[in-house]
């Protein structure tokens, strides 16, 4: 994907909308709609239920391109101007319910998760149109429905009893840059110090990689002090359960590793008030893991060794929307089809290669690549390697290593630091 950046950029996102331009002000007020999802179901039915319509003081979010979102996601929210039926606002996600809809439980188990999307706040009536898509990119569950921006049962928030926060870096208006949210999650009051070093860490280390070290003046970062009640979070295999800001817990989906929060209303309602579009999580525990959800959030250990590799992993996900790029089963992954093209810019299944990094690949390149040993190399050589997206055949990486793939990546491979850049880019030009 890398022509010239613009130039592929622009060619890039008018995919998803016309390339009209629009003005911010024609159709919004400088604030924020919080629309509150139910995401209910199993494997076989999915719905989606309206839980609440929240607004909150300004708008953080992009005001240029407003119809158009460079990312499919695996979901979609589409705001149309119900007068004349224009597109005014789009932007895309994916969802722990969809990733849940994979594992087995949902093979018997009817589940409800609950879903936080910030959208401008319109100035008439709008439709709104939320979509969810299933492995093969084709719609499974949608709901349409209106919002009266005089509504009274419209919940205001954030005007009094903000939650107490601090910048790490501020480097213009909220309009001007990329607004990232770092919360505490079990910490008490009087562990903020150390939530406030832990970070400033996070922060540094997201800016020790490229493309966020020379385009860092294009992001504020605030700290947000989200207290717990227990110091640390909940470890459910050690029957170790614990009264924290945003109830995470590791051992989602009986996966040790993986810690994630399902009470994401309450996420949302410790940030109202405070500008923010992404959201990052500290736990406060030196047990492994982690985990990160494209446009939701990403939650990760703070005390563990791994932990600057592993938050800049995550918010690869959760910023990026990048895949990873590791592979552990030769089986194929219930989330990646063989038959379709991933949406995630770094995996393939070759069904579309000309839409990812085949212009950066050198002619001659055989496909699979023969994996890179030359330790000059091995994070910068794009080819097309077997391996990724969880399967060990079918689905290619492109790069031999890549902080994508292991915590010992000191980079990201080309092909995520252009795709990190394109995104930027998108939000603040």
């Amino acid at each position: 994907m890398k022509k010239t950046i613009i130039t592929t950029l622009l060619a890039f996102i008018f995919i998803s909308g016309s390339a009209n331009a629009q003005n911010f002000d024609d159709y919004f007020m400088d604030q924020t709609l919080r629309i509150d999802y139910l995401f209910n179901g199993n494997a076989q039915q999915q719905t989606v239920s309206l839980d609440e319509l929240v607004s909150l003081p300004g708008w953080a979010g992009r005001r240029h391109s407003l119809d158009q979102f460079p990312l499919a996601g695996n979901g979609n929210i589409v705001m149309k101007d119900k007068a004349s039926g224009k597109v005014i606002y789009r932007t895309s996600f994916s969802s722990l319910f969809q990733e849940w809809l994979g594992e087995k439980e949902a093979q018997h188990v009817t589940r409800g998760f609950e879903n936080t999307f910030l959208l401008p706040y319109p100035k008439k009536t709008a439709v709104v149109t939320i979509q969810l898509m299933n492995a093969y990119h084709k719609p499974c569950a949608s709901l349409t429905h209106e919002i009266d921006p005089q509504d009274i049962l419209i919940h205001q928030r954030g005007i009094t009893r903000i939650t107490p926060h601090k910048y790490l870096l501020r480097s213009g208006t909220p309009e001007e840059c990329i607004d990232i949210a770092i919360m505490a999650e079990g910490y008490t009051a009087n562990e903020m110090p150390l939530f406030y070093q832990d970070a400033q860490d996070a922060c540094d280390a997201i800016f020790n990689h490229e493309p966020f070290k020379h385009m860092k003046n294009r992001f504020n970062i605030v700290a947000v002090e989200s207290v717990s009640q227990d110091s640390g979070v909940s470890i459910p295999r050690n029957k170790d359960w614990k009264n924290t800001a945003v109830n995470s817990h590791f051992d989602t989906f009986y996966s040790d590793r993986y810690l994630t929060t399902r009470s994401v209303k309450a996420m949302h309602n410790w940030l109202a008030g405070i500008p923010y579009e992404h959201i990052i999580i500290l736990a406060n525990t030196d047990t492994y893991g982690g985990g990160g959800i494209f446009n939701a959030y990403l939650l990760t250990t703070a005390h563990h060794q791994m932990f600057k590799p592993v938050v800049v992993h995550e918010f690869g996900h959760s910023f990026g929307g990048l895949a990873d790029e590791y592979a552990y089963d030769t089986a194929p992954s219930p989330l990646y089809p063989y038959s379709v093209e991933p949406w995630e810019p770094n995996i393939t299944t070759l069904v579309n290669f000309d839409s990812k990094w085949k212009d950066l690949v050198p002619e001659n390149t055989p496909i699979p690549t023969p994996v890179e040993t030359d330790s000059t190399t091995i994070y910068t050589k794009v080819g097309v390697y077997e391996g990724g997206g969880y399967t060990l055949k079918g689905i290619y990486r492109p790069a031999s290593e890549c902080r994508m793939k292991i915590n010992e990546a000191p980079r990201f491979c080309p092909v995520c630091e252009r795709a990190l850049e394109k995104l930027i880019l998108f939000y603040t030009e």
